[in-house]
């Protein structure tokens, strides 16, 4: 769906060019475009490089596994039906802490293996994404971060006088945001519980 709007977006800009004359003007920001794509491509593996590396040096370190341990309460508070030793917990504690810290590129690995930890607790509707798989899946969206590494990146890329103004406003939003999912998470719990009782009363 998403490549016929593109594709629909693009054929209707080059038609609009050549009706009004401007086909050339169309060519020359294709072409620019394109160049800027290629520009921004390179400065965001070098970043991906430099944190991806430095997630990666925290992790031997340990850092990264005394910051799991540390949110192992809140992911008990959100999670209660999976098990205290479960690989899942490990791989959400991660994913979290990577998207806390900015760094999206590593936060992936470890919600991919996430939701395949998920998946296999799931023994009855396999073929469905259960409570925990959606409830993580939503926290993963909102994603408190408290360095957007990447928007700061962009600004900088782009010419932003102060690329890193960005933060202050970032964190308030994706606070808020991780707020509403945690309160969306434990609601939707509560009136699924509260339906399935008074279903067995029924």
């Amino acid at each position: 769906m998403l490549n016929a709007i593109w594709a629909g977006m693009i054929v209707l800009g080059i038609l609009y060019g050549a009706f009004t004359g401007n086909l050339e003007a169309v060519s020359n920001a294709a072409l620019e475009s394109a160049g800027e794509a290629v520009d921004l491509c390179i400065t965001m593996c070098g970043i991906m490089g430099l944190w991806t590396g430095l997630m990666k040096i925290a992790q031997q370190a340990g850092l990264i596994a005394a910051l799991t341990r540390g949110i192992s309460p809140f992911v008990s508070f959100l999670f209660p039906r999976i098990p205290k030793n479960h690989p899942a917990r490990e791989s959400i504690s991660t994913n979290i802490v990577a998207n806390v810290l900015g760094l999206g590129w590593a936060a992936t690995p470890a919600g991919l293996k996430a939701m395949k930890s998920l998946a296999s607790l799931e023994k009855e509707h396999k073929d469905c994404a259960s409570d925990e798989m959606c409830d993580f899946l939503i926290l993963n969206i909102s994603s408190l971060q408290l360095i957007p590494v990447s928007i700061i990146a962009y600004r900088s890329q782009y010419g932003s006088v102060n690329p890193t103004a960005i933060v202050g406003p970032a964190i308030a939003a994706t606070s808020f945001s991780t707020l509403a999912a945690i309160l969306f998470i434990k609601l939707r719990k509560i009136v699924v519980l509260n339906f399935h009782f008074l279903h067995k009363l029924n």
